[in-house]
């Protein structure tokens, strides 16, 4: 408990204690040595009565004559502190009492002593003193004769005298003597008090007072400074305590100018990496355009001209083009995904759907790749279904079949559906090169490769796993991997589960999946190339093609009687002031509000991504895969 007292309670300690403890001692001693005298003179005076009692009786007591003894008794009765007085003789009876005799004590008549002064102390100090006759010394002839009997005669007392003494005034006296330490020691006690506070004052103020300033200083107010106080130690402390402050002070200065030119420099870097990214993002959206709108046209005559017989030598050519296009595609494609998530303006529309038919549809996707490598490319049936964004959800186990397969050397890749509780658990599993532990985390991240160090084209290009990693979290979907180098890999991907849902039956003016032949589709895109191969292509398809570089030529081809368009596909970016969105909304006030309609950009911006949402147009980025147009064009149609 001490060690956790302060400096001015430890000085008053000190200076208190042992002045306490001295004026204890030395009044106990007074004390006692106090009570002892009064104890003692007591006695003496009551022995003193006794003895001139006993003498003064003892002629009467010899006589027999009571009324002098009673005279005795009561003379002796009137001396102070005497409480009673009893004269007895040699056979014990009592020839006089006066007073009040205590009766705790023996029975007076049982009291004759036969030696001199007998004390007993009760409630009353009784003292018995023996009555002795008086030797006496006669001048005659007989003196000889009687000296014999005469001394034995002197031998026996006559009787005793019983004086009891009163300790009502010994106790007053032994109370006040008491009550006088005690308030002789009280005043010691305050007067210790008082001084060990002034002296506890002078040692712990100054101590207190630069322990303040310290504290201040450590709160941040480095001006603080001790005042210079008394000389010796305190001096000497006070003179550190100033110095360490002042360094402080410097060194805080110092430093504060360090972080106000890091931050000043800091904030330049960040102002140019601003403009940098700006003017990169500004040159990415023009390139990105430019670059698409070839591609687009390329991608569309490619799928066009592989649609027409060829000699072998040149369906392996258009094949290699054809690869090469779609490589270029998946390029633009992951970095178009990877720039929508990061963005944030990838919003998912959560559904019940049946599980089966989105892992057969990635199954027959990428079947072609599997059997290319040697691969077996199993999906385990289930009759599960799931709650999610199908379309997104769908991208998350096609990037990692894809994965699995690209990184598999031989052997099987499995897809399967396992019921946990109210979730289920989608695993992706391949016998491939495997994951060591400690690269585990750093393959979500962008253009992380482990086993391509020489970037080679048919392993990917880095993006497949960031985008698995973002629409997981996007969609709030637990991604696991469990692997081991040499061993394979385990992805899986866990959702909530969903209650089956019955099938809407199919309208009997439903197409059959893929047909869109005799659909008629309005087209209009202000770039030759690219009009051309949409054209070109859709005709190829069955489709009845009306295509102008504007809304104005394309109303005028209508209102020519060509025929009402059932489908609208419009470039977003074209020439003057109106965009796609313009002009799908400008034909429908034409046609009538329930035009389906297709918009088609080479924006990866997501400024044209939430004006397409906001319009409820759906929206393509070219290079537009003729699969995925051809889909959409057969859901749309359907949905008319």
């Amino acid at each position: 408990m001490i060690t956790h007292w302060g400096i001015r309670a430890r000085v008053m300690l000190a200076a208190v204690l042992p002045m306490l403890a001295l004026a204890v001692l030395l009044t106990a001693y007074y004390t006692h040595s106090r009570l002892t005298a009064l104890d003692d003179a007591l006695s003496a005076r009551g022995r003193a009565i006794a003895r001139q009692l006993a003498a003064a009786s003892e002629y009467a007591v010899f006589s027999g004559n009571r009324e002098s003894l009673q005279q005795i008794a009561s003379a002796v009765l009137a001396e102070d502190d005497v409480a009673g007085v009893g004269i007895i003789d040699d056979r014990g009876q009592v020839m006089a009492r006066s007073g009040m005799l205590d009766r705790q004590l023996p029975p007076v008549s049982n009291a004759p002593a036969t030696e001199s002064s007998q004390l007993i102390q009760g409630p009353t100090l009784r003292l018995i003193e023996p009555i002795r006759p008086s030797r006496l010394e006669l001048d005659d002839g007989f003196a000889a004769i009687t000296l014999g009997s005469a001394a034995q005669l002197n031998e026996r007392p006559l009787g005793s005298v019983v004086v009891e003494m009163s300790l009502r005034r010994l106790q007053q006296q032994r109370n006040e003597l008491l009550w006088a330490s005690a308030g002789s020691v009280l005043m010691v006690l305050l007067g210790s008090i008082l001084l060990a506070s002034r002296l506890s004052r002078g040692v712990s103020g100054p101590i207190r007072v630069v322990a303040e300033t310290v504290t201040r200083i450590g709160q941040g107010n480095l001006h603080e400074r001790v005042p210079l106080l008394g000389g010796g130690s305190l001096a000497t402390l006070s003179k550190g305590v100033n110095e360490m402050a002042e360094r402080l002070e410097g060194a805080h200065d110092e430093m504060v100018g360090r972080i106000e030119e890091a931050t000043a420099e800091l904030r330049a870097r960040k102002e140019e990496a601003e403009r940098a990214n700006l003017a990169k993002s500004r040159f990415l959206a023009a390139a990105s355009h430019d670059l698409r709108q070839p591609m687009h046209a390329l991608g569309l005559f490619i799928s066009e001209l592989a649609q027409h017989p060829h000699a072998p030598e040149s369906r392996r050519l258009v094949q290699r083009i054809a690869a090469s296009a779609e490589a270029m595609d998946n390029l633009l494609d992951s970095l178009l995904d990877i720039s929508k998530l990061d963005a944030g303006v990838l919003h998912p529309n959560p559904r019940a759907f049946a599980l089966q038919s989105v892992l057969e549809r990635i199954a027959a996707e990428q079947l072609p790749s599997a059997e290319e490598r040697e691969l077996r490319l199993r999906v385990r049936p289930t009759s599960h279904w799931a709650f999610s964004d199908p379309v997104l959800f769908e991208r998350i186990i096609t990037n990692l079949v894809s994965n699995a397969i690209r990184y598999t050397p031989a052997g099987t890749v499995m897809v399967a559906c396992r019921k946990r509780g109210e979730r289920l658990r989608i695993e992706v599993r391949d016998s491939g090169i495997g994951i060591p532990q400690e690269s585990q985390e750093i393959i979500f991240q962008e253009f992380i490769q482990l086993d391509n160090a020489a970037r080679a084209r048919d392993k990917g290009l880095g993006l497949g796993l960031a985008i698995v990693r973002r629409l997981a979290v996007l969609l709030g979907h637990r991604l696991d991997l469990r692997s081991t180098a040499g061993r394979g890999s385990v992805f899986a991907v866990e959702l909530d589960a969903a209650a089956p849902e019955q099938m809407s039956p199919v309208g009997e003016n439903s197409r059959p999946p893929g047909d869109i032949k005799g659909l008629r589709v309005a087209l209009v895109d202000d770039d030759p190339l690219a009009c051309a191969g949409m054209e070109s292509l859709l005709r190829s398809w069955g489709c009845e093609m009306q295509s102008a570089e504007s809304v104005e030529g394309l109303l005028g081809l209508i209102s020519q009687g060509r025929g009402m368009p059932d489908l609208l596909i419009s470039d977003f970016r074209l020439h003057g002031e109106q965009n796609g969105i313009d002009v799908i909304q400008t034909v429908r006030a034409r046609i009538g509000p329930g035009l389906p309609a297709i918009l088609i950009s080479g924006d990866t911006g997501e400024e044209t991504l939430r004006m397409a949402q906001r319009a409820g147009i759906p929206l393509l980025h070219k290079p537009v895969r003729p699969a995925r147009l051809r889909a959409l064009i057969h859901r749309l149609s359907n949905q008319a």
